[in-house]
């Protein structure tokens, strides 16, 4: 790849979706975009960046760019901030609920195993005052490829391999006579998805009690950083929460989130944010 090529993808992907490269992670662009190369005959990026250049093209474009970020996900990857959620976060929003319905996004939740596994934890809630509750869970990611691939819901042996027991494969999915595994209608009931760009304001998606956003800040230039925690605070109901993954150095980022008080790794919104969330 030419030093040129480079700056251009780089470029592209710093403005459409925030995505920081160093030039040592050239070799990461070649691994993203490996499969558009070959649906379009490419032979190099440095073609796909000629025919960018020779023909603009904005959903081309975009597409290019939500290929180039990170797609890093699996089953209960989470686990910890998963289980904080269910035996914390959900049932205080819970008792602050006067409708008794709570609300959980997934921001940046690339093929929808994160929305899929706390589903399938919601569904283990039996007898629990969570069982009871109206709970909706909206996955978002830039890629509209990775969220038509979560909305199908089938994954092959080795995406359910990684996170699933046993238990919990035979329990919420259904073999397909092509050997792939596809989440049971049961759970399709609370799961919605749809593609957004964290970079951009997300008010029609109004107000959550649960934000989990994973695997995204740590790959973005700071001022993308800023931008998408302000995108995601806005969205916080009063008193709620948000979590990040559990690698991920968040505080000092942004003045909009602070660390909550009483739950380690959660964060809520600053009050010196000004944000205010649509119910």
């Amino acid at each position: 790849m030419q030093e040129s090529t480079f700056n251009e993808l780089a470029d592209l992907a710093l403005r459409n979706s925030g995505q920081h490269f160093a030039p040592t992670k050239s070799y990461l662009m070649d691994a993203r975009l490996s499969s558009i190369s070959r649906r379009e005959s490419f032979a190099t990026l440095d073609d796909l960046v000629q025919c960018l250049k020779a023909r603009p093209n904005p959903r081309f474009e975009q597409e290019v760019a939500a290929a180039l970020t990170s797609k890093k996900t699996s089953f209960f990857s989470e686990r910890d901030v998963i289980e904080q959620i269910m035996g914390y976060a959900l049932p205080a929003r819970l008792k602050l609920s006067k409708s008794g319905k709570l609300r959980i996004w997934c921001a940046g939740v690339a093929t929808g195993q994160e929305a899929w596994s706390l589903a399938i934890r919601l569904k283990e809630e039996v007898g629990s005052a969570l069982a009871s509750a109206d709970i909706e869970i909206i996955g978002s990611d830039l890629s509209t490829d990775c969220i038509e691939t979560a909305k199908r819901g089938v994954y092959g042996h080795f995406d359910v391999q990684k996170g699933l027991s046993i238990h919990r494969l035979i329990t919420n999915f259904n073999r397909l006579d092509n050997g792939e595994w596809e989440i049971d209608d049961e759970l399709r009931s609370s799961v919605f998805f749809r593609r957004q760009n964290l970079l951009n304001p997300a008010s029609d998606l109004g107000g959550f009690d649960v934000i989990l956003c994973s695997n995204v800040i740590g790959g973005l230039a700071r001022p993308a950083q800023r931008q998408v925690l302000e995108t995601l605070s806005k969205q916080l109901l009063p008193d709620a929460y948000i979590f990040f993954g559990e690698d991920e150095a968040i505080e000092g980022l942004s003045d909009t989130i602070k660390p909550s008080r009483d739950m380690r790794g959660a964060f809520i919104r600053a009050a010196s944010s000004g944000a205010t969330a649509a119910a």
